[in-house]
């Protein structure tokens, strides 16, 4: 049998520069799509490697000693991902998260999240600044990240027993590690630590009530431990509906073992249903996009680590920001923060994507032709 190659478009350099209006309108923060979606989230993707293989966002036989990650001057300095947060956040964003790839692995990355932390809103308030992370170099860098204004951490575990989570990262990663991180995260006062697991079927399913009882008993309160439903990100991860178990599945599993009550949503556009145990030890959540998607109330923009805006995470096409931030207008001016804003209000005001709900209701298309963005390119 033949090798299989599986041809990758390379999105990163495909991306339209958004217009700017030739009125530029300082944002108010009112911005809403077509379907009144505000602007609230901006999550910031700071670098494109990851130091796991794992086979469902960089699977080991796509993403390869030959695979060529972005250059170092491709990417967006601290400066420019700090320009574009400010931006965003006379918009309306009130909440950045940092991701990846393994954003951890972007050196310095203190630097950056001192940056964010001295931005305010137009209230004067100061931003909730969230970071999601593999867990592998956590214990090392949880007290830095707390000292720089890091808020929380959510860490992805997707296994409890050590030989199911090291052939899931494939790169032979201990989960000892990754629980010394999560108790140093705790440490520092970066709780509720979120812990986020994809169960994926036939592969670690069986995981679910095993890491929800330790993580109860060990941590209670500390540790919010949330499912995700494998998702068909990207073109890579060889994924299947049938490798798909609901979280009505999950729920039930986990209700043979402990009673559980529903929990209100803390915030619009949550993407979370929230549930805690009855006897107070602490709270589950169920982030259910491929079988309840919850697209009608999504509030997030994507920025990818080389400046491209994405709006759905299903995408296929960004914006290219980065021209604007680098580039100039016709004559020769740099373009200005309320230029750049006109520009990003208008591609918001555009915006009617609801991939997941298509994809629910049977009439999310193909395409046409072109992949979406893969999940270690743009995050979670």
């Amino acid at each position: 049998m033949g090798e299989t190659i599986i041809p990758l478009a390379d999105l990163r350099y495909a991306a339209p520069v958004p217009r700017v209006p030739a009125a530029a309108p300082a944002p108010n923060g009112l911005v809403a799509d077509r379907l009144g979606r505000p602007l609230h989230d901006l999550r910031i993707s700071v670098t494109d490697r990851c130091n796991f293989r794992c086979s469902y966002c960089m699977p080991k036989e796509v993403f390869d000693r030959d695979y060529k990650f972005l250059p170092q001057t491709s990417l967006l300095s601290f400066e420019e991902i700090t320009r574009v947060a400010r931006i965003f956040v006379a918009h309306g964003v009130a909440k950045l998260r940092l991701t990846g790839g393994e954003p951890l692995l972007r050196k310095h990355l203190e630097g950056l999240i001192e940056q964010l932390a001295a931005l305010r809103t137009p209230a004067g308030e100061p931003l909730d600044i969230t970071l999601t992370t593999n867990g592998s170099l956590l214990e090392r860098k949880a007290r830095a990240l707390r000292d720089a204004g890091l808020k929380r951490v959510t860490v992805s575990l997707d296994a409890l027993d050590d030989a199911i989570f090291r052939r899931m990262n494939d790169v032979d990663f201990p989960v000892a590690d990754v629980l010394r991180g999560i108790d140093a995260a705790i440490a520092v006062g970066l709780a509720p630590v979120k812990v986020n697991m994809v169960v994926k079927r036939g592969t670690n399913e069986h995981e679910i009530v095993p890491l929800a009882r330790f993580v109860r008993e060990r941590y209670g309160r500390n540790v919010v431990l949330r499912f995700i439903e494998y998702m068909d990100v990207g073109a890579t991860n060889g994924w299947r509906m049938d490798e798909v178990l609901p979280s009505d599945e999950v729920r039930a599993l986990l209700a043979r073992e402990f009673a559980l009550e529903r929990l209100e949503p803390n915030a619009n556009g949550e993407t979370a249903e929230r549930w805690r145990y009855a006897d107070g030890a602490g709270e589950v959540g169920f982030i259910s996009s491929v079988t309840k998607a919850f697209c009608r109330d999504c509030n997030r923009a994507r920025l990818s680590t080389e400046g491209k805006l994405f709006l759905c995470l299903f995408a296929s096409r960004g914006h290219d920001l980065r021209a604007l931030l680098r580039g100039q207008r016709p004559d020769g001016r740099p373009w200005s923060d309320d230029e750049i804003a006109a520009a990003i209000g208008l591609l918001w005001s555009e915006r009617d994507d609801r991939y997941s709900e298509l994809r629910s209701a049977g009439r999310a298309e193909a395409g046409s032709g072109e992949r979406r963005i893969e999940m270690h390119y743009i995050g979670g």
